[in-house]
């Protein structure tokens, strides 16, 4: 699972995901290790409520209201009316005081830029909670897949005898070789800039991560930490975050019966140089797209989709949605294309 909770506000794709699975309700939960007003770190809920606010800034905010207010007072609007960047989305939305602590460094860490050097819809999508309510998601639908992730895809695919899967399979190579099989509509995934890297036109950014896993022998109390997600929003240490999977509910028998004395642990790093996760929204990769996209609008029999194809950030269920809604669009119309514009998704965490 790694630390991926399924979280949906789409009934139609709550219905299409029960299909290839049996899932297990699940809230997920993150806490961080912020520094309060007088530097001593605190675990605290993240994205930020009242719990928080009171725990960092000694405050007694007990109600919505109060929770409001202390927002309304802390933000600060944009010098031209409409956040330029994701400094002045962030200080628009939760004000200076969480900013700093919370969002300024760790954003630096995940993206290696700060606020100010990406698009404001990357910090426009913080939630400024104003409720006790410490889920991280406020989805009507919340689950974890009962067998993991990959047993989705082998229910979906393996039994259906339409499907024929060539893994370990360098698509350009067997292009060039005249590998392919025939076909009327070639559906791409990949980055889009790979697709037409003969053209000599510069890359996209992408951002990654490296895992750096250790085995805790006897931890005290048998877990490391108190969730399964911990935040490391501040610069002192270069790690984002650390999960611990032996907080999912999902586990073998001998972990709930409390005979594993140990646990694993997982920090994660932000890396460049892995495995392309995580489009960099900002101006000139969005420029840079655009260029891309007019080329892709002009490719007969090539459809791009999906994240890197997309240069666009999607959760799972926005990219199940859209897959769903570009297949009514070929019956329709005969046009494999998008019904609707995703905004960002919940991005990195």
């Amino acid at each position: 699972y790694g630390a991926h909770l399924f979280h949906t506000q789409y009934e139609r794709v709550w219905e299409y995901v029960k299909q290839f699975s049996e899932w297990v309700p699940f809230d997920h939960r993150v806490r961080g290790l912020v520094p309060d007003k007088d530097g001593t770190k605190r675990l605290v809920p993240i994205p930020p409520t009242q719990a928080t606010v009171n725990e960092l800034f000694s405050e007694n905010i007990d109600s919505e209201e109060k929770m409001q207010a202390w927002y309304d007072a802390q933000r600060i609007k944009p010098p031209t009316g409409e956040p330029q960047n994701g400094e002045e989305a962030a200080l628009s939305r939760v004000g200076p005081l969480l900013y700093d602590r919370v969002f300024k460094h760790y954003t630096k860490k995940q993206w290696d830029k700060y606020p100010e050097e990406l698009d404001a819809s990357v910090l426009l999508r913080l939630p400024c909670r104003t409720t006790t309510d410490d889920r991280y998601f406020g989805d009507p639908w919340q689950a974890l897949p009962l067998r993991g992730y990959t047993r989705i895809f082998e229910n979906m695919l393996l039994n259906d005898p339409n499907v024929a899967i060539r893994l370990n399979v360098d698509f350009f190579d067997a292009r060039e070789k005249g590998l392919l099989p025939k076909y009327k509509l070639l559906v791409y995934t990949g980055q889009i800039d790979t697709y037409y890297a003969a053209m000599g036109m510069p890359k996209l950014e992408y951002r990654s991560l490296r895992f750096e896993e250790e085995y805790v022998e006897e931890p005290e109390g048998g877990f490391f930490q108190e969730a399964m997600v911990v935040n490391h929003p501040w610069h002192d240490v270069p790690f984002t975050r650390i999960v611990e999977y032996k907080h999912m509910p999902i586990q073998p028998t001998a972990v709930r019966d409390g005979k594993v004395k140990g646990t694993l642990i997982a920090r994660e790093y932000s890396s460049a140089d892995v495995e392309p996760y995580y489009p960099v929204p900002n101006p000139s990769n969005r420029a840079l797209y655009e260029r891309y996209a007019e080329l892709a609008a002009k490719e007969e029999g090539v459809a791009f989709v999906g994240r890197l194809a997309s240069y666009k950030y999607f959760n799972m269920d926005q990219a199940i949605l859209n897959a769903l809604e570009m297949f009514d669009n070929l019956k329709e119309t005969g046009k494999l294309e998008p019904k609707r514009s995703f905004g960002p998704g919940d991005g990195p965490k």
